[in-house]
């Protein structure tokens, strides 16, 4: 990938990311698996994380936040929230690094249905920086904050 494309590709706005991840998740089906997929499959890579470095996986937590504190602070705040949740959520299910696998490959399962129902591949087969804005899109909902 060029630098120029690659620059302009880390100023895009939270609405912009949305706006070009929603092209492949219009029907209503696709939104559905990935409202139900997205949030497990980063609640399974923590479990993944938290099973094999803990403190690894908060540094990494903390960076993921960063990148979205700089999309927007209302969206920061809400991830945050979440990662707590899945912290405690590990807490209250102690489940190790195969059970946590087992749900993150399920999922993905999961998304990738939606995405042949949707007749579209995943957006983050153009930009990987879109498996960090599919969270995004679902909290962006679960907000009631629609894309301009």
């Amino acid at each position: 990938m060029s630098r120029t494309r690659q620059n302009r590709m880390s100023k895009r706005t939270l609405e912009q990311w949305l706006s070009e991840y929603s092209v492949s998740h219009q029907n209503l089906v696709n939104k559905k698996i990935h409202w139900l997929c997205v949030p497990t499959i980063f609640v399974s890579i923590l479990g993944m994380g938290m099973s094999l470095s803990v403190w690894f996986t908060l540094v990494l937590s903390a960076l993921v936040l960063l990148f979205y504190m700089r999309l927007s602070t209302p969206l920061f705040m809400a991830m945050g929230i979440f990662i707590l949740i899945c912290l405690s959520v590990m807490t209250l299910l102690p489940w190790g690094f195969k059970i946590w696998a087992a749900i993150f490959v399920l999922a993905w399962i999961g998304q990738f249905i939606g995405h042949k129902i949707e007749g579209k591949k995943p957006s983050f087969f153009e930009d990987l920086q879109f498996l960090l804005i599919g969270p995004a899109w679902v909290a962006n909902s679960l907000m009631g904050r629609k894309k301009k």
